[in-house]
């Protein structure tokens, strides 16, 4: 103890003896102590709005909505003492774990966890996409059952708003890769619908080939196991389109301001991408040949090809069927858009136009493309006819006679032949003659008819 304090108990010793010596505050409340009543309060309060809910989570929402004043520490102990709360087991060995990618973008997380998520529901499906670099959930949503559409659904949501990433991380499940023996190495030539759709978007797709593996996502999902449900009960909400939107809208805004860690480099490594292309790209695709009745099967419906006008029709032509996640269907022979259906085969939408741009090149002097000379400006040629040439026709250096026009020819017989036409020698053979069927002479200049053109 320092000088001033011994002073103090010499001479409290020498003027009260031993009894000087006890430390004054023993017996006396705490002034910072709370009243009985506050904490029979909380205890009330966990057992029965927050019955099962950590410490952590039930001290976070008693700051928030019932205004505690006191400290974690001092909650958990108040918890400990009365028995509701049991102490946490010690931990076991330390395991170094994966450092995470220096900034947003580099990886994300996908994987989905089954559990029973809604009181009263039956187990679902909770598919979340989730950042390496700040363990940021970017989407999350309850589905029946997980699958190749609610992948899709959460990378459309993700690409839409951030961009592509460099990469996905993901389990082996048999709609991310194909493998041909469980536990063996996953066939990367063979590639599923995701696979297609992250190849043509240039995401490299990672499989784990353990849970420690992608331990990052497994302990989210133990962290959204002990928080979500409970929050989900608490908010009073059991069907799941409600639920999906209060998961939107209001949980995962918290969720991340609580959890997020900052990356180690403020730049991101999303890279923008069309709307357009997503939408084309993150959808099943199959191939398919349309029948005799101009049809494509698909899942049972018949898709009815509608008349073009490129071609009469599409019998046996090679065909491509996109499924959406929306549930929405189209036909694309090539680049280009047939028609588009909704999910029980009605067409939606008229046949597109060429989805391909023209193949001339737009002029250096503005964005139109170049528009081809008048019929009128263009230079008539040497052997032109009368219709497109101005002035009296003629070729080489010889004038002819103006003629109104080239008219139809009709064979004669020998015996109309016209005066001046002298026939050829007897013993050779008599060609056919033609004559020129004309017009009526014009009276302000006299023409000249041709009798017979041997």
């Amino acid at each position: 103890m320092s000088e001033r304090q011994f002073r103090r108990y010499r001479e409290r010793f020498e003027e009260e003896g031993e009894a000087g010596l006890v430390d004054r505050r023993l017996g006396k409340p705490s002034p910072k102590r709370i009243d009985a009543a506050e904490v029979d309060r909380m205890l009330q309060l966990y057992r029965t709005v927050y019955w099962g809910w950590n410490v952590k989570h039930f001290h976070e929402h008693g700051v928030h909505d019932h205004k505690f004043s006191w400290g974690y520490t001092w909650t958990k102990t108040q918890l400990h003492a009365t028995g509701l709360v049991e102490r946490a087991k010690r931990r076991g060995a330390h395991r170094r774990k994966r450092e995470r990618k220096p900034c947003e973008g580099m990886m994300l997380h996908q994987d989905g966890s089954q559990h029973i998520w809604l009181e009263g529901q039956a187990p679902l499906d909770l598919i979340v996409t989730m950042d390496d670099a700040t363990s940021t959930i970017y989407s999350a949503f309850l589905v029946e059952q997980e699958g190749t559409a609610s992948t899709f659904c959460g990378l459309l949501e993700v690409f839409m708003a951030h961009g592509l990433p460099c990469s996905l991380y993901t389990d082996r499940g048999s709609h991310y890769f194909h493998t041909d023996k469980a536990g063996e190495a996953v066939d990367k030539n063979r590639r599923t619908q995701v696979g297609r759709a992250l190849d043509r978007l240039g995401v490299e797709h990672i499989p784990a080939y353990s849970p420690e593996a992608r331990g990052r996502s497994e302990r989210m999902f133990a962290t959204l196991q002990d928080r979500l449900v409970k929050e989900l009960k608490h908010a009073g909400l059991r069907d799941i389109a409600m639920a999906n939107q209060w998961i939107r809208e209001v949980y995962l805004p918290r969720h991340n301001a609580r959890f997020a860690k900052p990356a180690a480099v403020a730049d991101k490594a999303f890279v923008a991408a069309g709307p357009d292309l997503l939408s084309e790209a993150l959808c099943i695709e199959e191939d398919r040949v349309v029948g005799r009745d101009n049809t494509v099967s698909y899942e049972g419906l018949k898709l009815q090809l509608p008349e073009s006008s490129v071609r009469a029709h599409y019998v046996k032509a090679r065909v491509k069927v996109r499924e959406y996640p929306d549930g929405s269907l189209a036909v694309f022979h090539g680049p280009r858009c047939l028609c588009r259906y909704d999910q029980e085969g009605r067409q939606i939408a008229a046949p597109t136009r060429l989805s391909l741009a023209s193949c001339s090149t737009p002029s250096r002097r503005g964005l139109e493309p170049p528009v081809s000379a008048s019929r009128k400006a263009r230079r008539p040629a040497l052997t032109a006819s009368r219709h497109e040439a101005n002035g009296k026709p003629w070729v080489g250096t010889k004038k002819r006679a103006s003629r109104s026009n080239k008219k139809l020819l009709r064979h004669c017989d020998p015996k109309e032949r016209l005066p001046g036409v002298v026939p050829l020698p007897p013993g050779l053979p008599q060609p056919k003659r033609t004559i020129d069927v004309l017009r009526k002479p014009d009276n302000s200049k006299s023409s000249r008819h041709s009798s017979c053109i041997a």
